[in-house]
C-alpha cells in the first residue's frame, strides 16, 4: 500500500507546538475577512438599484447613506479580521521558525565535523537560515492569503448565482481557463523541479560567496585574487544562465495567465452583447455593474493563488533540504564508554570511503604512534593525509578495520573525551565575531584571563595584540578590525595552547602564513608539541625533517616510512618529492634576488 504524502502543513504542525492552534485560529479568521469582504459589494450593488429605482428623482433615495456606512463598517470589520489572522499566523511563524532553527542548530552540533566540513558552511547556513526564512514567509503571510484566494471564490459564486448566473458564468470562464495555465504550466512536478534548481543555484553561489570573502586575507596574501574569483564567478554566471532560460521558459505562460485573469472585464462585454441584445433592462445594467466592480476581486484572487502556489512550493523545496540535513545519522556512542591510557595512537587494517565515491579515500592502512612521538604525513594531494587525520579525530568512523587511542577504539571513547585528548589545528583556522579572548577561551571555556593570555604569549601572539588599542578585547570581524592569515593561524594555536590535548593534529597548519608568520607560527609549533603526542600533514618538507618517523601515503596507502635520512637513501617517493621541494625552495630564492 503506498504511504499517504504528508502535506506540507502537516510538517509545519511539527515545529509549532502549542503554537498551532494560532494557525487554525488565522486561517478561521483570514475566511471570516475573506466573506465579510464582499459584504461591501452587495452594499453598493443596492446603492446602485435605489439610484435607479428613483431616477430622475435622487432626492428620494434615502437609503445611501446607511448602505454606504454599512459598506464602510464592513470593509472595516473584514480589515480588523484579517489583521487578527495576520497576529496569529505571525506568531505562529515565528515559534516554527525559532523550533526550526534550534532543532537543526541542536542536529548539526551532533553531526560529524567531516559531514559539514565536506558540505561546506556557506550550504548549511543558507539551508539553515534562508530554507527556515521561507517557512516564515509561508506561514505569516502567504497561509492567510492562501485561505482567503480559498474562501473569496465561494463567497463570489454565491453572490453570481444570486444575481445572474449568466454574467456569472461569462466572468468565470476566462478565470476558470488563467487557473487551467496556472496549474498545467506554473505549477506541478515540473515548477517543483524548477524551484530546486532555483535553490540549488543559489545554494552554489551563496556557499562559494561565503568560501570567497572568508579567504579574501589569505588569497591577498598569495596574490590569487584572479584565481580564487572563477569559482564563485562560475556559480554566478551558472545563476544568471538559470534565470534567464527560465525566465523565458515562463514568458508565454505568464503573459496568457495574466491576459485571461485581466481578462473577465472583457468576457462581461461581451456578455452584455449577448444575453441584452436589444432590451437592455434596469435590472440587467444593475447586474452587469455588479460584475463590473467584484471581478477586479476575481483577478486579484487568482493572483494570489498563483504567489500562493509558489510559495509552498519553495516552502515544500525548503523542508526537504531541511530533511536532507536532519536525516543524516550522528556517529552512534558506545553504552561502555572508556578513558585512554596515554596518548599512543594505533591504526589497525583501516579503509574509508567517501559518500558517493567511487573509490576508496584509505586502503587497509595501519601505523603505529608511541605516545609522545612525533610523525608526519607527506604524499601528493588527494593521497589521504588529511583523511586519516580526521579519522583519528572521528570526523567520520572507518569503514574497516579500527583506530585507538591509548589502546581505546575511539568508537568507545566520549565524543567530549576524545576532544579533550586531541587538539586539531586546521589549514583555513576560523575565528568568530568576538573578542580575541573569547575565541581563545572557546578551547576552555573554564580558563581564567591569566591563563588564556599565557596560551597567546606561547603561541607568539603578543604583537596581535599589541597593535590593537583594546587588546586582547578586540572583537574580530566589527569596525573594520581583521587580521592575516598567519595571525590567525597563530590566535588557532593559542587555542591548542590553551586546550593543552596530549594529542596535536597539526593539518597544513603553515599553509597560508607569509614568511614572517611563519617563523613565529613554527616557534609556537616547538612549543606546543613538546611532550605530546604529534601528526603533521606538510608540504613544507623542511618543517618535518626532524619528526620521528615521516609516512608517505599514495592513493590511501602507505607506500614508504621512516626517518628523514632514511627515506632519502631508498631514492623512492620520497627523496623525489624532497628533490622537488629543493628546487622549487631555491626558484623562489632566484626570483626574490630578481625582484
Amino acid at each position: 500500500m503506498k504511504e499517504k504524502k504528508e502535506s506540507t502543513l502537516s510538517k509545519l504542525m511539527h515545529f509549532a507546538g502549542n503554537h498551532k492552534f494560532y494557525v487554525y485560529a488565522s486561517c478561521i479568521l483570514a475566511a471570516m475577512s475573506a466573506f465579510i469582504a464582499l459584504v461591501p459589494f452587495y452594499d453598493m450593488w443596492r446603492i446602485l438599484k435605489e439610484v435607479l429605482e428613483v431616477r430622475p428623482n435622487f432626492n428620494e433615495a434615502i437609503h445611501i447613506k446607511s448602505y454606504g456606512w454599512h459598506a464602510v463598517i464592513f470593509a472595516l470589520l473584514a480589515m480588523v479580521f484579517y489583521i487578527a489572522a495576520l497576529m496569529c499566523s505571525h506568531k505562529a511563524a515565528f515559534r516554527v521558525q525559532a523550533n526550526m532553527r534550534t532543532k537543526m542548530m541542536e542536529h548539526i552540533m551532533k553531526l560529524p565535523l567531516g559531514y559539514v566540513e565536506s558540505q561546506g558552511s556557506g550550504k548549511i547556513r543558507k539551508i539553515v537560515m534562508e530554507s527556515s526564512a521561507a517557512t516564515e514567509t509561508f506561514l505569516a503571510h502567504n497561509m492567510p492569503d492562501k485561505v482567503v484566494s480559498k474562501a473569496t471564490p465561494i463567497g463570489l459564486l454565491i453572490m453570481m448565482a444570486i444575481f445572474d448566473w449568466r454574467l456569472g458564468l461569462m466572468s468565470l470562464i476566462p478565470a476558470i481557463i488563467a487557473f487551467v495555465l496556472m496549474f498545467t504550466a506554473m505549477m506541478g512536478p515540473k515548477m517543483a523541479e524548477d524551484m530546486k534548481q532555483y535553490q540549488n543555484a543559489l545554494e552554489t553561489m551563496s556557499s562559494e560567496a561565503v568560501e570567497y570573502v572568508r579567504g579574501v586575507p589569505v588569497v591577498k596574501t598569495f596574490g590569487q585574487t584572479i584565481f580564487s574569483f572563477k569559482r564563485f564567478k562560475e556559480a554566478i554566471d551558472e545563476y544568471e544562465k538559470w534565470t534567464l532560460d527560465y525566465t523565458k521558459s515562463m514568458m508565454k505562460p505568464m503573459v496568457c495567465f495574466t491576459t485571461f485573469a485581466n481578462g473577465i472585464f472583457a468576457a462581461l462585454i461581451i456578455a452584455a452583447y449577448l444575453f441584452a441584445g436589444n432590451q437592455i433592462t434596469d435590472q440587467f445594467i444593475l447586474n452587469l455593474f455588479f460584475y463590473i466592480l467584484i471581478t477586479s476581486i476575481l483577478t486579484t484572487t487568482l493572483m494570489k493563488i498563483a504567489y500562493a502556489g509558489e510559495s509552498q512550493m519553495l516552502v515544500e523545496d525548503a523542508l526537504n533540504r531541511m530533511d536532507s540535513i536532519l536525516k543524516v545519522q550522528p556517529l552512534p556512542e558506545s553504552k561502555q564508554t572508556q578513558i585512554p591510557s596515554d596518548a599512543s595512537i594505533d591504526i589497525e587494517n583501516i579503509s574509508f570511503t567517501y559518500q558517493d565515491a567511487s573509490t576508496k579515500a584509505i586502503d587497509n592502512l595501519s601505523m603505529h604512534i608511541k605516545s609522545g612521538e612525533h610523525v608526519a604525513l607527506v604524499g601528493p594531494s588527494g593521497g589521504g593525509k588529511t583523511t586519516v587525520a580526521s579519522l583519528i579525530s572521528r570526523f567520520w568512523d572507518v569503514s574497516e578495520g579500527n583506530i585507538k587511542i591509548g589502546h581505546v577504539d575511539v568508537k568507545d571513547i566520549e565524543q567530549k573525551e576524545l576532544m579533550n585528548q586531541v587538539s586539531y589545528v586546521f589549514q583555513d583556522s576560523h575565528l568568530l565575531k568576538m573578542s580575541i579572548l573569547e575565541n581563545i577561551r572557546m578551547s576552555r571555556p573554564k580558563a581564567s584571563d591569566e591563563e588564556v593570555m599565557q596560551a597567546l604569549k606561547n603561541a607568539q601572539c603578543q604583537d596581535i595584540i599589541d597593535k590593537f588599542p583594546d587588546g586582547v578585547h578586540t572583537v574580530i570581524g566589527s569596525k573594520g578590525v581583521y587580521v592575516s592569515g598567519g595571525e590567525s593561524q597563530r590566535l588557532s594555536i593559542a587555542r591548542a595552547f590553551l586546550k593543552n590535548a596530549p594529542i596535536l593534529i597539526l593539518d597544513e597548519a603553515t599553509a597560508f602564513a607569509d614568511p614572517g608568520n611563519e617563523v613565529l607560527v613554527q616557534k609556537a609549533f616547538e612549543k606546543l608539541s613538546k611532550n605530546k603526542t604529534v601528526v603533521m600533514i606538510a608540504h613544507r618538507l623542511s618543517t618535518i625533517i626532524n619528526a620521528d618517523c615521516i609516512y608517505v601515503l599514495e592513493n590511501g596507502r602507505i607506500v614508504e616510512s621512516g626517518k628523514h635520512e632514511e627515506l632519502l637513501k631508498t631514492k623512492g617517493v620520497y627523496e623525489h618529492m624532497w628533490h622537488q621541494y629543493n628546487q622549487s625552495v631555491k626558484w623562489k630564492v632566484l626570483k626574490g634576488d630578481e625582484e
